[in-house]
């Protein structure tokens, strides 16, 4: 039984180390910034904390995004967010923008996975609405160039 033991635990840790050599997620490197989305205060300041490290080119990458397999999944979803909304190149095309905007009024945005890492993107009801007028201000106002998607 020991033995079994000791043989899984290497065997997950030859695997964790094995991860480690996979390339992909470990390059956090982000286009420049193009035109920003001009949201107003309290709106840009929640997007700030709930919605730019997925959605701008402005990632924060934490000390975990470095470790696979967790670099895979956050890699994914960031390019991911930003194919669906980049508020870093709003002189883009933004295809999907009033999707997400329904996914933060519905509750579905920012994901549960985000949120159990990221306290400040436990939106309240309240914050979710003034994200939802910030956007729809900003979208009848300023709305981004129409087209296809993005890059």
């Amino acid at each position: 039984m020991r033995r079994t033991l000791l043989l899984a635990v290497g065997i997950i840790t030859g695997a964790f180390v094995l991860l480690q050599l996979i390339p992909y997620g470990h390059d956090h490197g982000a286009p420049p910034t193009t035109e920003r989305a001009p949201l107003s205060g309290t709106a840009d300041h929640i997007a700030a904390g709930a919605c730019e490290d997925c959605h701008s080119n402005a990632t924060r990458w934490p000390w975990y995004t470095n470790v696979a397999p967790a670099s895979l999944l956050v890699v994914n979803d960031v390019k991911g967010g930003r194919e669906h909304l980049n508020l870093s190149r709003w002189d883009r095309p933004q295809p999907d923008l009033q999707e997400v905007v329904e996914a933060i009024d519905g509750g579905g945005m920012p994901p549960v996975q985000y949120k159990l890492v990221h306290g400040d993107a436990r939106l309240s009801a309240a914050e979710r609405r003034t994200l939802v007028a910030g956007f729809r201000a900003l979208y009848a106002s300023d709305p981004p160039p129409a087209g296809g998607g993005g890059d």
